[in-house]
Order: C-alpha cells, then sequence, then structure tokens
C-alpha cells in the first residue's frame, strides 16, 4: 500500500511539473511573436488613429474597410501537406472499426486512469458530467500516462467555451458533448472544440501542447484533424434536429444516448416510441455519413461502431478483456506520433 500511495504521489508531481515547465514555454513562445520584428514597422505612430478599421496595412490580404464576414483567413496554422492522423481512436473511426470508450467514472488517482487505460480500450471516457472530480485532477491522471494504449476522452458537463476548452488543454483527443438539444446548441459544441477557420477554440495554451507539441507538423496545425468530436442526442428537441447535426463540419459520431432518450420520452428500451427515437438518430448517422454510438450492449446493433464501456468498478470485478471480447486491446498504430509503432 505504501508503494501504491508513493507511485500514485510521484505521478502527480510529473504531471505538475509537466504543467509548470509548459506554463513557462507557453510565455517566452508568446514573447517570442511580440519581438519577432523589434521595429515594428507597421505599427500605429504613436498618439495617431492609424485608421485601422478603414485601410489595411500594404501587402494585407484583407483589404478595405475591415469585415469579419469577408476575412481571408491565413495560412500560418494549415496542416502541413501530406500530414498523417496521429490519433488512434480518429484512425480507428474513419476506418469504420469498432471504437470503445472505457469509463473512468470517479477516480481521480493517477494510478486507477492509467490501470484502465492500459486495459484494452480505445478511448478513455473520464466522466465529468455525473462527478464532482476536479480539472487538476484531470490534468494530472492525463499527465501520468498520456501516451497509454488508450487516448484520453473526456465528457464535458455540457455545451459551453470553458468546459471544452478545460477538457482539450487537458489533453483530451476524444470529446463527447451531452444533451445537444438543437443544431445552434451543436455548432456551438463544435466552434469551442476546434481552432480557426473551423472553430473559435482559443490558442492560449494548456498540458495538450507539451504531450502533443512533438507530433509531426505540430499540435496547433493537426489537432483539428486529429480530434474525434462525439455530440450527444438524448432529448426530444435534439430530436427534431438531429439530421442538421450530423451534418455539421468536424463532428465525428453523434451518440444515440440510450438512458437519456428513454428519460426524457417516457419510454423503455422495446416499446415502439423509444425505438423510434434511436432509429431517428441512426438515420440522421446514416445520412450523414459520421459514425453512430451508444452504450456497449448494442455492439452488435446494426451500424453502430462506437460505444461507451464500463466503468472502473465493473473493469476491476469483472476484467476488461472479458468485457469487451472481440474488441479488446484492437487499436490500430498510427504512422506518425507518440502512438506510432516503437522501432
Amino acid at each position: 500500500m505504501k508503494r501504491l500511495l508513493f507511485s500514485a504521489a510521484l505521478v502527480a508531481a510529473v504531471g505538475f511539473g509537466t504543467v509548470a515547465a509548459f506554463s513557462q514555454a507557453n510565455q517566452a513562445n508568446e514573447d517570442n511573436v511580440a519581438t519577432a520584428q523589434s521595429k515594428y514597422p507597421l505599427a500605429a505612430p504613436a498618439g495617431v488613429d492609424s485608421h485601422a478599421l478603414e485601410h489595411a496595412p500594404p501587402g494585407a490580404v484583407n483589404q478595405g474597410a475591415y469585415d469579419m464576414t469577408k476575412w481571408k483567413y491565413g495560412h500560418a496554422w494549415d496542416a502541413p501537406s501530406g500530414a498523417k492522423i496521429w490519433n488512434p481512436a480518429k484512425i480507428k473511426m474513419m476506418q469504420g472499426g469498432k471504437v470503445t470508450g472505457g469509463t473512468v467514472f470517479s477516480a481521480t488517482d493517477p494510478s486507477t486512469y492509467c490501470a484502465m487505460a492500459n486495459a484494452g480500450y480505445d478511448f478513455i471516457w473520464t466522466e465529468m458530467q455525473h462527478d464532482a472530480r476536479s480539472w487538476q485532477s484531470v490534468q494530472d491522471m492525463f499527465a501520468a500516462c498520456p501516451y497509454a494504449k488508450a487516448v484520453p476522452g473526456i465528457r464535458v458537463a455540457y455545451t459551453d467555451e470553458r468546459e471544452e476548452q478545460h477538457a482539450l488543454d487537458a489533453g483530451a483527443l476524444v470529446l463527447v458533448v451531452p444533451t445537444v438539444r438543437s443544431y445552434e446548441e451543436a455548432i456551438k459544441a463544435r466552434d469551442w472544440a476546434f481552432f480557426p477557420p473551423l472553430g473559435k477554440r482559443s490558442n492560449g495554451g494548456g498540458q495538450a501542447f507539451a504531450l502533443y507539441g512533438n507530433v509531426p507538423g505540430g499540435y496547433r496545425n493537426t489537432i483539428n484533424d486529429n480530434l474525434v468530436l462525439i455530440l450527444m442526442i438524448e432529448t426530444l428537441d435534439g430530436l427534431k434536429d438531429a439530421d442538421r447535426i450530423a451534418k455539421i463540419p468536424g463532428v465525428t459520431a453523434i451518440f444515440a444516448a440510450s438512458g437519456d432518450l428513454g428519460n426524457f420520452a417516457g419510454y423503455k428500451q422495446g416499446d415502439p416510441d423509444y425505438e423510434r427515437e434511436i432509429n431517428i438518430v441512426h438515420d440522421a448517422a446514416i445520412k450523414a455519413g459520421v459514425r453512430l454510438c451508444g452504450p456497449y450492449a448494442w455492439v452488435d446493433r446494426p451500424d453502430f461502431t462506437c460505444f461507451q464501456a464500463g466503468s472502473e468498478g465493473g473493469a476491476i470485478a469483472h476484467g476488461v478483456k472479458d468485457e469487451l471480447g472481440k474488441l479488446w486491446n484492437t487499436q490500430p498504430v498510427p504512422e506518425v506520433g507518440p502512438w506510432a509503432k516503437k522501432q
């Protein structure tokens, strides 16, 4: 027991060190950008209105009066030509394989998280909707074993910039957003998940830049192509927009939420009204060409290819290999990045 406690404390300390080191490096990067041209040749003269709202500097791509609706986005953050996907979970979903997410529901210690992350799942579904753990504990768990077999994932509490920013800055490569009730809410979920030009995620830094900073092409330039975004349709109002939600650029999968679709509708699995709800989500995914997710109990249900699997309690009691069967330890090996096969 003493050895276990010591190991957990050491792992947490490593996580803190990673974050501290990154914070210092990130500030240095900000300073480097700000001082790249020490003479400020295009700076507005001191105390003088430069009329930048009306006129662009010579050589600017965006000429004329400033208009955000007509802004031509630059190429500073483009992924390199031919950049390969480095997130194993994204690769498997793109291939149409069945993807499992093991649920870390309430654990906060890195040792439990790492045991789950190396147990045979494709990603870890770190629960932040129905549990009260802190974002700091999530960050520490991810830092303890960032390149475990299962990539880190999080279900946030709701569509919100702060929620999604915390999840992604901590290092999540799979983002699950629950109770998406409308097309407009789904657009916001997408916007907070992705960097411009696809979304509106802030480039403020975070642990993710330290964990994945060395991937080919760099984290900032390639994460939009590597992030898995899963939107959960759980309510009657969400069903009405299911077709539009599934077609939003950036959405990897939609999730037919078995429990809450019954909760909000008043029917249970097997009832015709309940099955109609699930089939509405199914049809939306098929028409949009995105993945269809659900509970692991539906592993053999037609067209479902990604699943929320059991929690740490079940994994400990029964064993992940017995739970997943033929889907156990079936992660693909990317050609590049931290999950690539080591020579």
